[in-house]
């Protein structure tokens, strides 16, 4: 990977961390939404940066791109309230229907992650040949992905009558 690439990469996914703290915060919404619109060009640089699609493709691509970045800040969205519910409960005590109110909602967000990828695949299938639409969900696993690391390296563990 190109080192602006890998640069690139990196702000998008402290935007994101960011993003997730600020609304956590109440930052003002004008505040946020500069910060999302500023996320989400960042990231569609780097999409583009690393897709090398032709005129042709990036015609049909980038509106896809578009409503499934849609769709994936509403689950981010839907996580960060996840995350401010565990913060809430993991400060006050945790109690067992808390908790599995908690792992109920991750994995219905979890789930509904997959769902959006299967359900965008046959969409960027349409206008993308199958090697470049590897590469867009490489991609977007890769951002994932560091982006999950982070959130777990902040997120302490779950307290239990043990402790």
């Amino acid at each position: 990977m190109k080192r602006k690439t890998k640069v690139l990469l990196v702000m998008v996914i402290f935007m994101t961390v960011w993003v997730f703290q600020a609304a956590a915060e109440e930052k003002p919404a004008s505040n946020m939404q500069f910060v999302v619109e500023k996320l989400l060009a960042d990231k569609r640089l780097l999409v583009a940066e690393n897709m090398e699609l032709t005129e042709a493709e990036a015609d049909g691509f980038w509106p896809l791109f578009e409503h499934y970045q849609h769709e994936l800040f509403l689950l981010r969205a839907r996580t960060l309230r996840l995350i401010d519910d565990y913060a809430s409960a993991y400060n006050t005590g945790m109690t067992e229907d808390k908790a599995r109110a908690l792992l109920d909602e991750m994995m219905a967000i979890e789930s509904l992650g997959l769902t959006l990828r299967q359900v965008s695949l046959p969409d960027f299938r349409s206008v993308l040949p199958d090697i470049k639409v590897v590469r867009y969900y490489q991609i977007e696993n890769k951002i994932n992905a560091a982006l999950m690391y982070k959130l777990a390296s902040d997120i302490p563990l779950i307290k239990t009558t043990n402790q």
